[in-house]
């Protein structure tokens, strides 16, 4: 608004000065008899000096708005693709942006792209080099895993004990019992999905011979013989780095996990495929689903997911809403790195129940 003002008394200010030094060109000094007729002179009661003042006022207004929205029509395209840099499919399709700035969006979006690959790079000798202590971190990561199933899976099982030793000495009450053996059921039920929740982070080879498609495929199967929640999955084969792999079946692994402990969900939907250069790994459940802005910055397995999906140059998304469900998505940019792209069913689009 202050900007828009000045912009208007500014421009008021010029065209008041350029009309006047008119005038003094054409009726010399500023006398009573030369230039008198701007006040004898009038139309509708108002003096020619009022209705130039009222003239040149309105011209300035007019052009400080347009000024204002061509600015404001810049600002926002150059916004609009500023915030779209990130993403790997960037492209300039509009034609109306200055050579200037079309210029500056480009040279920037060489650099995030060379920044990506940099870091793809690193990631792949990171990875080569967690090879050499794979020995070393299978023996931690089985400590770690007894030490988190005492914690958890281990009181849950106590609890359900303590309930069925009630049960045991009310057999004469089986009518007062079922209540407690109803609860017995659910606190069993969720140990056993937190067991295989915490077993999922138990596979850190299972790629070393596999491809990811491979690999996503047995772990699915794997885990529809154990779980209570179908299970439907879609996934084509795309050729990725060895770290790419590794990063994005953890990512799986790690929603997967979340799901298992916290969703409640009654059908997960997985996705791995390639549409226009770009590799989408898509994990949607219909569970209970969670605040975003509350749980994102507090909960570890959504710092694993974004910190993994960085770590390869991935764009990633995470929307969920409360009673709805839970989408974790990750996009990959593959160059000319695809080895088929066969058509694939539309998953429902959760983000579509945000609005």
């Amino acid at each position: 608004m202050i900007s828009f003002l000045f912009r208007m008394i500014t421009l008021f200010f010029l065209f008041s000065s350029t009309t006047f030094g008119f005038l003094y060109i054409f009726f010399g000094s500023p006398t009573d008899e030369d230039w008198g007729f701007l006040l004898d002179i009038e139309f509708d009661e108002l003096p020619v000096i009022a209705i130039i003042l009222i003239s040149l006022a309105f011209l300035s207004l007019i052009i400080s708005i347009w000024m204002s929205a061509v600015a404001r029509s810049r600002e926002t395209s150059a916004t609009r693709y500023v915030k779209q840099l990130v993403e790997p499919d960037f492209s300039l399709k509009k034609k109306n942006l200055s050579f200037s700035l079309k210029k500056a969006l480009i040279q920037a979006n060489d650099l995030i792209e060379t920044q990506r690959t940099s870091l793809q790079r690193m990631t792949n000798e990171k990875a080569e080099a967690n090879d050499k202590l794979i020995q070393e971190r299978i023996i931690a990561e089985r400590q770690r895993l007894a030490r988190e199933l005492h914690d958890s899976v281990s009181q849950q099982l106590f609890a359900a004990s303590m309930l069925l030793s009630a049960v045991t000495e009310q057999e004469d009450e089986l009518a007062a019992s079922k209540p407690t053996l109803q609860q017995v059921e659910k606190i069993v039920q969720q140990a056993q999905l937190e067991m295989r929740a915490l077993l999922l982070h138990l596979r850190p080879i299972a790629l070393r011979n596999n491809t990811l498609a491979q690999g996503l495929t047995d772990l699915i199967q794997e885990l529809q013989q154990k779980v209570y929640f179908n299970i439907d999955y879609q996934i084509e084969e795309i050729e990725l780095s060895k770290a790419e792999e590794d990063h994005l079946f953890r990512i799986a692994q790690e929603a997967l996990s979340n799901t298992l402990r916290h969703a409640k969900a009654s059908e997960v939907e997985l996705l791995l495929i390639a549409r226009d250069n770009i590799g989408i790994l898509r994990i949607q459940d219909n569970g209970e689903g969670f605040n975003i802005e509350q749980d994102k910055s507090t909960s570890y397995g959504l710092r694993n997911i974004a910190e993994r999906a960085v770590e390869i140059g991935c764009s990633y998304k995470i929307v969920s809403v409360p009673g709805e469900g839970t989408i974790v998505e990750v996009k990959v940019p593959l160059g000319n790195k695809v080895v088929e792209m066969p058509k694939s069913d539309s998953l429902v689009d959760l983000e579509k129940r945000t609005d």
